[in-house]
This record gives C-alpha cells, sequence and structure tokens, in this order.
C-alpha cells in the first residue's frame, strides 16, 4: 500500500503539472462545467415555481438529493476520469502497450495516471447545495447520520468507477468502447431525482439494472427520513461491492484477450 501511495502521489504531480501548463483548457473545462451545472439547478427552480411538490418532495429536498448526487460522482471524475480514454484511443490506437510493460498493476496505473482537479468543482457545487438545502430539507443531524454519510460516499463513487471499468474494458475485445462508457454514463442523469418520478420500469432499470440511483436517490433519502436503512444504505454497500467484483473479472479477462493495435 506504501509503494502503491507513492506511486499515486508521483503521477498525479505529474499529470498536475501538465496542467498548469495549459492553464486556458482548465479554464475553459471548469467554466464549461460550471454553466452545465448551472442549467441543470436552474431547471430545478424552473419546475418549482410552477408547482409546491414533486411527487411530494419540496424543494429543497430536491436540491439536496441533486447536491448529494454530485459528490459520488465528482470523486470517480477526480479519480478514475482516465477509463473514458482506455475506451476511446488507447487500446485502438495500441497505446496500452505501455501499462502491461512496467511493474505497476495496469488499472492502478491507467487510473492513477490522471487526476482530474476540474472535478473540485463538482464537488464543492454538490457540498453547497446540500449546505443550503438540508436545514430546509428537514434534515436531522446526528453523529450516525454524519458517520453513514462519510462511510456511504466512497462506495456509491465506486458504483460510478465499477461500471466504467467494466465499460472500458469491452474495448479490449471491440478496440473502442467510448460510446458504450457515454451510454452507460449517461444513466447517472436519473440519480439526481427521486425514483418516484419515473415509470416503473425505468425505476427498476436505475434500481437494479445500472444501479445509479444508489449513488444519490436512495442513500440521500435514508438522510432525509431515515427510513429503510438496509435498503438505502445497506444496498449501496452491497451492489458497489458486487459490481467492483465483477468489474475485476471483465478487465483481467480482457486484459487477456488484448492485442496491440495500430489507429
Amino acid at each position: 500500500m506504501r509503494r502503491a501511495w507513492k506511486i499515486y502521489r508521483l503521477l498525479a504531480s505529474q499529470n498536475l503539472k501538465r496542467l498548469m501548463e495549459y492553464k486556458a483548457d482548465f479554464l475553459t473545462g471548469a467554466i464549461s462545467f460550471l454553466i452545465d451545472q448551472a442549467i441543470g439547478i436552474a431547471f430545478i427552480f424552473i419546475i418549482f415555481s410552477q408547482i409546491p411538490q414533486l411527487s411530494g418532495f419540496t424543494l429543497e429536498q430536491i436540491v439536496f438529493i441533486y447536491g448529494f448526487s454530485q459528490i459520488p460522482k465528482g470523486l470517480d471524475h477526480l479519480l478514475a476520469d482516465n477509463l473514458w480514454c482506455v475506451g476511446y484511443f488507447i487500446v485502438r490506437k495500441g497505446d496500452f502497450d505501455k501499462y502491461l510493460t512496467r511493474p505497476i498493476n495496469p488499472l492502478f496505473h491507467v487510473i492513477a495516471e490522471t487526476f482530474q482537479i476540474d472535478a473540485v468543482g463538482e464537488l464543492v457545487v454538490g457540498i453547497s447545495l446540500i449546505a443550503y438545502a438540508a436545514p430546509q430539507a428537514g434534515l436531522q443531524l446526528s453523529v450516525v447520520s454524519v458517520l453513514l454519510f462519510i462511510l456511504v460516499i466512497p462506495f456509491a463513487s465506486l458504483i460510478y468507477t465499477s461500471l466504467k471499468i467494466m465499460t472500458a474494458a469491452l474495448a479490449f475485445w471491440i478496440k473502442s468502447s467510448g460510446f458504450i462508457i457515454q451510454m452507460v454514463y449517461g444513466m447517472n442523469e436519473f440519480a439526481k431525482y427521486p425514483t418516484t418520478i419515473y415509470s416503473m420500469p425505468v425505476r427498476i432499470f436505475v434500481t437494479y439494472i445500472i444501479p445509479f440511483a444508489f449513488t444519490g436517490y436512495y442513500p440521500a433519502l435514508f438522510l432525509l427520513t431515515g427510513e429503510n436503512p438496509w435498503f438505502n444504505i445497506g444496498g449501496v454497500v452491497l451492489i458497489s461491492a458486487v459490481l467492483f467484483i465483477l468489474s475485476l473479472l471483465i478487465w483481467n479477462k480482457g486484459l487477456k484477450a488484448y492485442e496491440s493495435a495500430g489507429a
């Protein structure tokens, strides 16, 4: 673990130096991100300007769920964003060879190689929305709720990362799986709102098939209401563990199928 942490710090610092050399690109990305977040938040307020509640949830409760969903997503963006490159071009161009010739676990190397500093904005937005909405949403803070919040965030983020590992690993067979990552990852939009606003097929899909509802809605619901902790919190831990194990199996299987390829 000490060696892995040392390697991670070295790779992260090099990546930060690279980012600082292209400040304009970083600022453009950060501004684009903030605009995207502002549109999403404005959409919620526009809806509530016409209705007092949405499926039994107040404006503040919806904002809390929205803000909560940004934190695990932001952590995944911060730490595991390089998996997109595996799906889009690293395997297709044959550049994955370098990960196989170095004395580092290839998956760890891929993840540690990129540190997306612009994801800090995502985390700041999420925390700010929670801080704004929590007092008005009726959230009762306690030692237990704070500990559960701290516990559930990394597991919720692991759901994002595991799904990206699975879909990125498909590139080992089909050379480019970026469009699949994009299709699956896009489902995270459903995590920002209560599943009760969707039809039953959609609700089942985002709960049990591509379980993004466990990255936002369900844990946030427990923090707001205290309801059903075994499902709303325990489900996050169980599903993240299962998905992570499955993602490692698919990744390792894909490594055996990898063939160096040219563009």
